[in-house]
């Protein structure tokens, strides 16, 4: 059984204008991100929308040390970038679509998303957002730790540092036996 981690394509890492963007090369990934989340949900997979979540002023979260305020609670910033928003809200009453908040870079770490995985028998991970080198990062690690078959989706992953984006993709593939599609 597979499930689809969908992690941070919102409007703050995604949009132009928005707090800690990856601008153009997240953008680029929206009607990819919103397909495969459609085939996910429509054939009855899992799909997880795990999903930034921060306090304005938090002096205690150590990203506020690294990046700028950004995805804070209540802020149009924490919106599902695109026709992502409107994709989730037609369908997040349906069983097998699961929206979490996540305060860390994993959606694992913190979260219940491993128990629901586990309940539901998955043992593969699919993985798209944004930024590769960092959620995207943190939750294929833990994935791989926990003991699920990883899957990245090339298309479907971007970050604001195209270097870091590329050594990611090695890093899954050639240190988590991830596969990229």
């Amino acid at each position: 059984m597979k499930a689809l981690l969908n992690i941070d394509y919102t409007y703050d890492f995604v949009a132009d204008d928005g707090k800690l963007t990856a601008g153009k090369p997240a953008q680029e990934l929206h009607d990819y991100i919103v397909t495969t989340t459609r085939e996910f949900i429509s054939s009855g997979d899992y799909t997880v929308f795990a999903i930034d979540a921060h306090q304005e002023n938090d002096p205690y979260h150590p990203e506020t040390k690294l990046f700028p305020p950004h995805n804070i609670i209540g802020t149009e910033g924490r919106n599902l970038y695109g026709e992502l928003e409107d994709l989730y809200q037609n369908y997040k009453d349906q069983g097998n679509v699961y929206y979490t908040d996540k305060t860390r870079y994993s959606a694992f770490l913190g979260t219940d998303v491993e128990q629901r995985l586990r309940a539901r028998g998955i043992t593969e991970v699919h993985l798209v957002g944004v930024c590769t080198d960092i959620c995207i990062m943190h939750t294929a690690v833990d994935a791989y730790n926990k003991g699920f078959d990883i899957v990245i989706h090339r298309d479907g992953v971007a970050s604001f540092n195209l270097d870091a984006h590329d050594v990611a993709l090695a890093h899954f593939e050639n240190s988590l036996g991830a596969k990229i599609i």
